[in-house]
């Protein structure tokens, strides 16, 4: 993936690498999953419905380097696109860094731990259901808790 520099997650997010985005990521899952926009206020409504790449229990992308081939409407997210949607979660780390905030202790470049997202309640793992078994979108809205991790 490529050489990290040290404490990269502290640097505007214009100055990173390639490989330094990707592990940015703090792995909760919910930029996968599908929501819903009301057409009359453009207010946006999560659900707990994953695309069909998406590990219900991991909240892993099964084919995360191929993922476009197989989901040619999966959002590539560039710092670009971050001033454009406003849905990311406030835990988000590249919406933190985006807002010149810190990331939480508990995301993995900081805790050491790649299950901290789980451990404090922001990721999606164990918590969603996938595109292939849902269903009807309107029938999976959710309030996932917008605490700060």
């Amino acid at each position: 993936m490529g050489a990290l520099r040290a404490r990269f997650w502290r640097l505007p997010l214009d100055q990173l690498t390639r490989a330094e985005w990707e592990a940015l990521c703090d792995g909760c899952g919910r930029c996968c999953l599908h929501k819903i926009e009301d057409a009359d206020t453009g207010d946006i409504q999560d659900t707990n419905v994953a695309c069909r790449l998406l590990d219900p229990a991991t909240a892993r992308c099964r084919n995360y380097p191929n993922r476009r081939a197989h989901v040619p409407d999966c959002l590539q997210l560039t710092p670009e696109l971050l001033l454009e949607i406003g849905w990311l979660p406030s835990t988000c780390a590249y919406r933190l860094r985006a807002a010149g905030r810190p990331l939480y202790p508990w995301h993995p470049l900081l805790s050491g731990d790649p299950e901290g997202p789980i451990a404090a309640g922001v990721s999606a793992a164990g918590r969603i259901i996938s595109e292939d078994e849902a269903g009807p979108l309107e029938h999976h809205l959710v309030d996932w808790d917008e605490t700060d991790g």
